[in-house]
Parts: C-alpha cells; structure tokens; sequence
C-alpha cells in the first residue's frame, strides 16, 4: 500500500479538491485578481495627458485672446474670488490676471508650487503668451506662489480614507459579529424571545453609531495635526454625511449577515462587496479616470456618495443643501438594505 499510494499525495490533492470544490475560493484565487487588473487598467490606461485648466481674472480681453489655444490649454474667464477659489479647490491649475489693460503692463500668474500642474500650467501658459503676441521683448510677468490647503493631494485624499474606513468598520463590525453569533447559536436564544428582528438589527445600527463619533473626532485630528487637513465646510455637516455614511454601510452588512452561516463565507460576501469600491469610487484617485460612460454608474455606488460628500464639505465648504444627490443616494441605498435584511433574516 505504501508503495502505491504517497501520504503526501494523497493529501495534496485532497486539498485542491477542496479548493475547486468551493467556488468562493476559486473566486478569490483567479477571478478577482483579474477583475482588479481590468480595473486598474481602464482606469490607468494610456491617453494623451489633458491640457492644464487656466482661470483668466476677467476685465482684460486681449489675456483671454492671447491664450486661446484649446489643444494647449483650457481656460476659464472668471471674476478674481471665483478664480482664486477654484485654485485652491484644484479645479483650476493656474490664475492669470493682467496688470493693465495693454500687454506692455505684463501679467501676474498665482499658482501653488507644491504641486506639479500649477508649474507646468505656468511655464506653458507663459509659452503660449508670448508666441502668441509675437514681440521682441516678452511682456513682463510677476509671480505670486502660494500653498492652498484643499488643492494637495492629502487633503484629497483624507475624505477618501474616513470614507473607507467608515466602510469597513461599519459592515465588518455588524455583519462579522451577527455571522459570528449565529455560528455559536447565541441567535436561536434571541428567537425564543418575544423580541422582533426590527429591534435586533437596529439596535446593531445605533451602536454603531455610538461609537463612530469617536471614530469621526480621532481620523480628522489625526489629518489636522499631522497634514494640516483643514474643514472648510461645517463641521455639523460633516457628521451628519459620516453618520448617514455608516448607516448606510451597517445596513448593507446586515443584509450580507441575514442568511450566511460561516465566518468564510461572511469573508467573501463582505470583500467581494467592498473591494471594488475600493478603485471605483474614487479613495486613492479620482473616479474620473475611468470612461466617462461608466461615471453616472460609479456615482451611484454608496462609498463614492460618501466620499464625494466629506471631500465636499472638507475641501470646499459646501453645505447640506449642495449635496442632495449624494445624499440621495446614501439613503436610497441604506433603506432598501435594511428592507431586505429585515425581510431575509434567520435567527439560525
């Protein structure tokens, strides 16, 4: 029999039996590691880089003529708050404004150095200026540098991460430990009393939620004291989008949790929904980067809503009143996984 038959053979394939046995497995193993690069690729895919975006402090018509160049820059007649706003917002990457109402006066650029398309913008916008007045001597220009807290790329990214942290903490916190209970048959006691499922998984819910302001408080001390991530909006506001936020999510993990009986399977159910979301939605960059067809689907996912909110309110100051779609889109999503939890559940 030894002869025949390998110990370790024979183990080895009775593990990968069990592997292709379970398709959970096999998902993880080949599937999502080719949807993450089909991800990544479209997002990443190469293109011709797009011109830098250009704000011209309107009252000098012969600047805006000047740097008419579509194919080189995209500019923007503004007046002089909006243009310095969208700087340091980052929706614009460079302001012009002229020093008098002939070129002989000369230009002043403003942009933040820190960041590379500001320079670019700059040097570029300087190239298509001069080319395009065609004098001797270039016309003269003055700079004003500045660092506009809201235009780096921490303050991007900061929302981005409370975002999906509140994600993660609040489907695994509610979903991992119903999975759990229900494994260790703690839920058939429940059963037994005259207690109604609604209550039970609100109550899930609102403890969550308890907690979360302490979340909230220690992620952006963290990104104040150690980046300088400054709220220009309401702080009120921001709690209000993060609560909604992570009710959204705890009721998404109530519902993976209604039925599911092993740990394993509460893994993938709960990684298969939040991993993508990870590169749709916009956490690390912006979702923009995908095609433009796919970019109304994308909004509509519950982590991009949150996340599109707190970058709201944190680097732009807008109010409740401006995010009626996002938040749309957090309720639409929390109610309609709460409704079908509270429909499918099973106490065992």
């Amino acid at each position: 029999m030894s002869e025949r038959y390998s110990p370790l053979w024979e183990l080895t394939m009775a593990r990968v039996r069990e592997v292709i046995r379970e398709p959970g497995i096999v998902f993880w193993i080949f599937g999502f590691p080719v949807l993450m690069a089909i991800g990544l690729g479209i997002a990443f895919r190469e293109r011709p880089p797009e011109p830098p975006t250009v704000a011209v402090v309107e009252g000098s018509p012969w600047l805006a003529e000047a740097l008419d160049e579509p194919e080189r820059l995209q500019v923007q007649v503004l007046d002089r708050a909006t243009a310095r706003e969208r700087l340091r917002t980052g929706r614009v990457d460079l302001v012009i404004e002229a020093r008098g109402p002939e070129p002989e006066a000369g230009v002043g650029y403003r942009y933040d150095e820190m960041r590379d398309e500001g320079r670019l913008a700059r040097y570029l916008a300087d190239a298509v200026l001069q080319g395009s007045l065609s004098r001797e001597d270039p016309a003269p220009t003055r700079e004003e540098l500045v660092t506009e807290k809201g235009s780096r790329y921490i303050d991007f990214l900061m929302p981005g991460l409370i975002g999906l942290n509140l994600m993660g903490s609040s489907m695994w916190g509610i979903g991992y430990s119903i999975v759990l209970a229900r494994k260790r048959r703690q839920l058939r006691r429940f059963a037994a009393t005259p207690m109604r499922r609604s209550h039970f998984m609100a109550a899930y819910l609102l403890s969550r939620l308890v907690f979360l302001v302490l979340e909230l408080a220690g992620l952006v001390g963290l990104g104040f004291l150690a980046f300088g991530v400054t709220i220009h909006g309401s702080v009120i506001s921001l709690v209000v989008v993060a609560l909604l936020g992570a009710a959204s999510f705890g009721a998404i993990g109530l519902l993976v949790a209604a039925r599911v009986r092993s740990v394993e399977a509460a893994n993938g159910w709960m990684n298969f929904i939040m991993m993508p979301m990870w590169i749709l939605s916009g956490t690390f960059f912006a979702y923009t980067r995908f095609p433009e067809l796919v970019h109304p689907l994308l909004r509509a996912l519950p982590l991009t809503a949150l996340i599109d909110g707190l970058r709201a309110i944190v680097n732009d100051g807008t109010g409740l009143a401006g995010l009626g779609v996002e938040l749309g889109v957090m309720i639409a999503w929390g109610v309609v996984a709460f409704v079908l939890a509270l429909r499918w559940f099973r106490w065992q």
